[in-house]
């Protein structure tokens, strides 16, 4: 019979490996048996291991030993039910001579779509060819015709009739103002402050710094460790001041006893040095843009980034002051923030943040994770969370919408709020930046925040992680397998606009803005 070889890349944190096994599993159990069905014999590459209780590839020496031993022109599918780390495969995927095939399960339990999506952006980047597929149990006629096609062929072609080149689109005069904006941004430039690079092994996230030096932007090189030492020089009264002022606000804190389970105040008002030592920092360096890395290294010291995140993307956020002169720092001004420093979406947010205040639209922008979708009514919703960088402006009630609940233990030891909330309804922008052919991309649409019944909702924070924020997302002339197709990151740009009509003004001078920096655009779905 022939061969088809198995991979299973999962996470550096052994509680999430252990943890989301039974779901990697079960998925691994049906696309063996669709594959066996076909006629082919599955060999997984790496057995289970009793003593680190998983299966998983779980660093990118177990990565390359794995490696070593599977047959370089071998089919061979990557299968990922959990968030995963890319680094752990990819250079065994960068030599690997044979087709290769991603495969996620179509479930919001544990972000495998993810973790594909990951995969796929950071394969792009690289140069890899692959094929990619996804299914919610791996019986459907979708699913099965794209496997057939590619034990085949080696590979498999999906629909993207949705995307134009930017050259194909007829952009109307007023994008002009995205010209003007371009040649100022690039003339002016900018600098990204990166509180250390290479969040989780994302290569997709990583911009080389000839690809960015040439728009404009140039980084800032920081380190998690400058930031935990500048949170400490941070007063206590000022961090109880931010706190006050989030509760004055409205804003609630779910707050418990138990360091270990609980989010309790003494988590919370670290996090307000967190925000404050980063505001400071991001002055001192002259940063407008900053990212930080965080989920390895902070997250065994102090709670989790998340709640100073949100609060640096808000126009209407806590004051904070020079430690010395007291004067206060971006007054009236959004900090821009990336989550887990992606470079791909610090640039997005940097150019839509100038860009909507000389529209006059709010500038409140932020990265979501494509974390899973489901037909709700007569049409197909995408539920996007991320734990952390949303902006309270962007939910429902504002900070008086917002409740901080506790990060899982299993990703952040420590704890930490987040800052819980639904995204209210409204015209939307979406884009992501990527890289590919070693040029920078960017893919835009636009598409509509929606509100679905309370227990819709409920049911999607249940099925997915409930202690996020969550936006409804219905794009506009997309379906479902085309998005999945096309989009080559973990992570999708959203930005509000005041009307329909002023998102596709707002998503014209954007796009104009970045093919004036010599970024390669395609609009994508009903513009």
């Amino acid at each position: 019979m022939k061969t088809v070889y198995l991979v299973a890349s999962g996470d550096l944190r052994p509680s999430a490996n252990q943890d989301c096994w039974a779901a990697q599993e079960a998925m691994e159990k049906q696309v063996i048996a669709a594959v066996k069905c076909e006629g082919w014999k599955v060999k997984r590459a790496h057995p289970y291991d009793p003593q680190a209780k998983h299966g998983f590839l779980d660093s990118q020496k177990r990565g390359i030993e794995v490696f070593r031993s599977i047959p370089a022109d071998a089919p061979l599918i990557v299968a990922e039910a959990v968030w995963q780390y890319t680094h752990h495969v990819l250079p065994g995927l960068m030599t690997h001579r044979g087709p290769i095939l991603t495969v996620a399960n179509w479930s919001g339990q544990w972000p495998g779509l993810v973790g594909m999506l990951n995969l796929n952006g950071s394969l792009t980047k690289a140069g890899v060819k692959y094929s990619t597929l996804w299914s919610e149990n791996f019986d459907d006629a979708f699913f099965i015709k794209g496997l057939q096609k590619w034990l085949k062929t080696g590979r498999v072609v999906h629909d993207t009739s949705h995307v134009r080149a930017f050259d194909d689109v007829k952009i109307p005069a007023s994008a002009r103002v995205g010209v003007k904006f371009a040649k100022e941004f690039r003339s002016n430039k900018a600098i990204m402050g990166i509180f250390d690079e290479g969040c989780m092994g994302m290569y997709n996230a990583l911009i080389q710094d000839e690809l960015l030096n040439a728009v404009g932007v140039y980084k800032e090189r920081l380190s998690q460790s400058a930031l935990f030492a500048k949170m400490r020089t941070v007063s206590d009264q000022d961090a109880r001041a931010v706190y006050d002022w989030l509760r004055h606000k409205g804003m609630k804190f779910d707050l418990g006893k138990d360091e270990k389970t609980e989010l309790t105040e003494a988590q919370v008002l670290l996090q307000c040095k967190m925000y404050i030592a980063a505001v400071r920092i991001a002055a001192e360096f002259g940063c407008d843009t900053i990212g930080i890395q965080y989920q390895q290294g902070l997250k065994d010291v102090t709670p989790a980034s998340d709640l100073a995140e949100g609060l640096l993307n808000n126009v209407d956020r806590p004051p904070v002051y020079d430690e010395t002169t007291r004067r206060e720092l971006f007054a009236g001004k959004a900090v821009p923030h990336f989550n887990e420093v992606d470079e791909c979406a610090g640039l997005d947010a940097l150019i839509t943040n100038r860009l909507w205040n000389i529209l006059g639209f709010a500038p409140e922008t932020t990265l979501h994770d494509v974390r899973w979708g489901r037909r709700v009514g007569n049409q197909f919703v995408w539920i996007l969370e991320i734990s952390g960088a949303v902006p309270p402006a962007h939910l429902v009630g504002g900070y008086a919408g917002a409740v901080g609940e506790r990060q899982p233990a299993m990703y952040f030891p420590l704890g930490g709020s987040t800052i819980k909330g639904i995204s209210k309804p409204g015209a939307i922008v979406w884009s992501r930046v990527f890289v590919a052919n070693n040029r920078l991309n960017c893919d835009i649409g636009l598409g509509e925040a929606i509100s679905v019944p309370k227990e819709i909702a409920e049911d999607n924070w249940k099925q997915t992680t409930e202690q996020w924020p969550m936006m409804h997302l219905v794009m506009h002339g997309i379906t479902r397998n085309q998005f999945m197709a096309r989009h080559k990151a973990n992570h999708i740009q959203v930005v509000y606009a005041p009307t329909e009509a002023d998102a596709r003004r707002a998503l014209f001078a954007k796009a104009a803005a970045m093919n004036e920096l010599g970024i390669c655009v395609s609009l994508c779905g009903k513009i």
